[in-house]
């Protein structure tokens, strides 16, 4: 048994991601507790788990919960000194939760994050800045790719070592759990919320030697693709409301507005320039003119529950 894994209660909510889930179960290894939280699948993930994995313990929600509430479900029974969220989606290499555990040796360290790998084995963000008007405008005028940046020089500075960072992704963050997810946000920016409070508490850390495969937005993917667009913004839009008022939540608004007017103006340019003969273009021009399109508040929660 690993001393250090063994401190470990990993929290993993469920949605719609069977197949992911049975790997990342079983890649986990024995030694943390196992708690998933399913948010009303309909895709048969909670029976796979009761039948293949009777050790782990079973959250089986009537509804979609959100993923920061359905966190706070697991944390909440949880037996460890330590909670590692991990998406669904996620396989950790063979020590990788070890080696985030040690890192807590550390008095000072409230959090850490592994490295995350696309399923090609090329860097994924695993960290990112604080989250500022600036950062969202950037990310409109398609500046994104800074974050990666962001991720491959800090690499390069750690040596491989823990480094102080301002944020750890929440498809794997493990947290000493002097705090929770604030409910207010359903999808998407809760980990950002998060880490800015667990800063108040202590340091966060990015650990590369900690590896760990993120095939990244299973459950979002597909004729679903809008909505998450859309429930990023909100989560953001969100965050600054909880953070810095309402007049940076109407300013993030806008910008986002703004991004996805763009982005439908280039594509339903394209479109017409290839009279419509390109499929993706016309497809990419819907989904912005329905991200662009979406209520106020953000689109419409699932509206799921469990038969």
């Amino acid at each position: 048994m690993s001393p250090h894994a063994s401190k470990v209660s990993v929290v993993i909510v469920s949605y719609n991601t069977v197949a992911d889930l049975r790997h990342c179960l079983a890649a986990i290894g024995p030694d943390p507790e196992v708690i998933v939280v399913d948010n009303a699948s309909s895709d048969g993930s909670a029976a796979m788990v009761a039948a293949e994995f009777p050790h782990v313990r079973l959250i089986a929600n009537d509804d979609n919960r959100g993923f920061g509430a359905a966190n706070n479900q697991g944390m909440a029974v949880a037996r460890r000194p330590l909670v590692l969220f991990l998406n669904s989606d996620c396989i950790p290499a063979p020590d990788a939760i070890s080696i985030l555990a040690e890192t807590f040796d550390d008095p000072t360290v409230v959090a850490a994050g592994a490295m995350l790998l696309n399923p090609d084995g090329t860097l994924q963000e695993s960290i990112a800045g604080p989250l500022t008007l600036g950062a969202v405008a950037a990310e409109q005028l398609r500046l994104g790719g800074l974050h990666y940046w962001r991720t491959k020089a800090t690499l390069d500075r750690s040596g491989g070592n823990p480094i102080t960072v301002d944020q750890v992704m929440g498809a794997c963050m493990m947290i000493r759990p002097v705090e929770t997810f604030d409910e207010r946000i359903f999808l998407y920016a809760e980990d950002t919320d998060l880490c800015e409070r667990l800063k108040k508490h202590g340091r966060i850390v990015y650990v590369p030697s900690s590896k760990v495969t993120h095939i990244l937005g299973a459950s979002s993917q597909g004729s679903h693709r809008w909505w998450a667009v859309a429930m990023y913004n909100r989560g953001k839009e969100q965050y600054f409301a909880i953070h810095h008022g309402p007049g940076a939540l109407a300013l993030c608004w806008l910008l986002n507005r703004l991004g996805a007017f763009g982005r439908f103006v280039v594509w339903g340019l394209a479109t017409l320039v290839t009279l419509g003969l390109r499929p993706r273009f016309r497809s990419q021009a819907a989904l912005f003119w329905r991200v662009m399109m979406a209520p106020l508040r953000g689109p419409h929660r699932p509206a799921h529950t469990r038969g």
